[in-house]
């Protein structure tokens, strides 16, 4: 990735937008009410993914009239680059024990699979009540693990995407909409 040295050289790597802020918004909230059908007022554990779900995250803790909480892990295996090294880390890991919950995963993006696989076995092996997983984006062209997420709010090509919480060496998470990012430009 070349430099950002000025908003010029940020916006040259904005492709185009691919989903706008207002289909995110009408996808989250439809989300949300088939999160509240699943559990019909029984308490969920939502746990956010970071950090590309922590917007996506903020915004389904909003759109769920359940009652939630909420926890946080960290996974990687991007690192700086726009291809997955193949290797996921768990960086941060939940600080409760699981075992009374509905937990409900928040994920940015199911690209590979191997995240969630990964994360899915850690969390399944410490018996949480129900397991689900819910996506912003699915990209199944990707996919080299058999994972299917429960819930997936859109399904993208095979573009390296950026905005809404996803970034591209970090930067880009503050747009309010899905762009694909630019590669021509590096």
């Amino acid at each position: 990735m070349k430099e950002i040295n000025s908003i010029e050289s940020y916006n040259a790597k904005i492709k185009n937008v691919i989903i706008t802020e207002q289909e995110i918004k009408d996808a989250v909230k439809k989300a949300g009410k088939e999160i509240d059908a699943i559990y019909d007022g029984t308490p969920i554990l939502l746990v956010s993914i970071l950090k590309g779900s922590f917007v996506f995250m903020a915004d389904i803790c909003r759109a769920v009239s359940v009652p939630c909480e909420i926890g946080f892990m960290c996974a990687k295996s991007y690192y700086e680059g726009t291809v997955s090294s193949g290797v996921v880390r768990i960086t941060m890991d939940l600080d409760r024990d699981i075992s009374n919950y509905h937990v409900v995963i928040v994920e940015d993006i199911v690209d590979t699979g191997r995240t969630l696989t990964d994360i899915t076995t850690i969390l399944k092996a410490r018996s949480p009540r129900s397991l689900r997983v819910v996506t912003l984006l699915d990209k199944p062209s990707r996919r080299l693990v058999d994972f299917r997420p429960d819930i997936a709010l859109f399904t993208i090509p095979d573009y390296f995407v950026i905005g809404y919480g996803l970034d591209c060496a970090e930067y880009y998470r503050n747009l309010p909409y899905i762009a694909e990012y630019n590669q021509a430009e590096d």
